[in-house]
């Protein structure tokens, strides 16, 4: 069934995540789960979160002095990859996430155009378009996306 990302409601919503989420980073399957939530917010991919017992200690490390504020969401915290210290964040979480986006909490959302591969079951999900979100595309949304030059006002 297809699913239009305008039809998705603004402030957004999370729901649990029907498919298997897989995250591979430096040859390596770092987090694997059958119990991500997705975050659905009008015009956006969804965002796909991980608890964070389905992620392989040892991959990534917490900046502690990046964060950044969503308007729904709250403060943002970010993770580096190991192996990739100077490279832009492959990750973020909500250590306390504002009222309504509780079940975030601790969960890590991973940039997938910034890792080896993300799936969605066994398909291989294409990055949202921009240096700023993380949404994951699959073959069964429709766009248009927000992301890509002259969006970011919608």
């Amino acid at each position: 069934m297809m699913e239009r990302v305008w039809d998705y409601p603004r402030p957004p919503a999370v729901e649990p995540c029907a498919r298997r989420a897989r995250v591979e980073l430096g040859g390596e399957t770092i987090a694997d789960s059958t119990r991500a939530l997705r975050v659905l917010e009008t015009s956006h991919p969804p965002v796909i979160y991980i608890p964070p017992h389905d992620v392989v200690d040892g991959w990534l490390v917490r900046s502690h002095s990046r964060t950044s504020w969503c308007e729904f969401k709250g403060r943002a915290h970010y993770f580096y990859a190991v192996d990739r210290p100077d490279a832009k964040p492959v990750a973020w979480t909500y250590l306390s996430p504002t009222p309504g986006y509780e079940a975030l909490k601790d969960h890590i959302a991973f940039y997938p155009g910034r890792v080896d591969a993300a799936y969605l079951d066994d398909e291989r999900i294409e990055a949202q378009e921009s240096d700023f979100y993380g949404g994951w595309i699959t073959s069964d949304l429709v766009g248009p996306f927000k992301g890509p030059a002259g969006t970011l006002g919608w």
